[in-house]
């Protein structure tokens, strides 16, 4: 049973690595370079929410 996870945990991890190989060599650089910039803009917008919801919670935790 253990194989078998471990095969298509393989399996996953291919597809993905071929999924970014395809996009990196089917794109060009200026569309990559602005989907990159989406994305981090993305995560860091997702960053500061959870720092916020970080600090909101250790305020109630440590303050009632």
């Amino acid at each position: 049973m253990a194989k078998a996870g471990n095969a298509i945990a393989t399996f996953l991890i291919g597809a993905a690595v071929g999924v970014a190989a395809g996009y990196i060599l089917a794109t060009d650089k200026e569309t990559r370079q602005e989907d990159m910039d989406k994305i981090k803009k993305s995560l860091d917008n997702l960053k500061g929410k959870f720092a916020k919801k970080t600090a909101d919670l250790e305020e109630e935790i440590y303050h009632s």
